[in-house]
């Protein structure tokens, strides 16, 4: 049998069918708690690459070593180098680098917003820098259409002809 990796262990137990919705809001609202103290001690420590194995990390931070995992699955990509996230085991060592802004950005993406208004961004990230950086997120997922050609305008090729007898054959 192919060993089980803790990721996958995680993601069965936190996205788990079975269980009913007062469930499953219990297990995700203790989770976001846990995870804005991890959040508030490394962004309080801004500067520090928090380091060490999940297991050592999940007791720095006093939580379950799924827990831990999952923490690391939401931050990985917000790491300047990430994490063998799908390889993790308790002794694997992992490094909590992450890049500001693409944290940040990654953050408001989550619609995390008891982790984008943490109070520790203001030592980090200046208030129009999180501003800039929130409108650039949400821009980002935002379809601009372009106005439609009708069949008489212009082409807008340049070449003085009707859209009809141009490109628009």
């Amino acid at each position: 049998m192919a060993e089980k990796y803790l990721l996958e262990t995680w993601r069965e137990i936190a996205y788990n069918q079975e269980q009913t919705q007062k469930q499953y809001n219990d297990f995700w609202a203790a989770y976001f708690a846990q995870e804005k103290e991890v959040y508030k001690d490394i962004l309080s420590n801004h500067g520090t690459v928090v380091s060490g194995t999940v297991e050592e990390l999940a007791e720095k931070y006093n939580m379950e070593v799924l827990t831990m995992v999952g923490f690391l699955d939401g931050i990985n990509e917000s790491l300047k180098k990430e994490n063998p996230i799908d390889k993790l085991t308790e002794t694997t060592e992992v490094h909590l680098d992450y890049d500001d802004e693409k944290l940040y950005k990654n953050m408001v993406a989550a619609k995390a917003e008891w982790l984008y208004e943490l109070e520790e961004w203001d030592d980090i990230l200046s208030e129009d820098k999180r501003k800039e950086l929130y409108k650039e997120e949400k821009l980002s997922g935002t379809v601009v259409k372009d106005k439609k050609v009708g069949r008489n305008d212009p082409c807008p090729c340049g070449s003085g002809k009707k859209y009809k007898h141009c490109c628009g054959k």
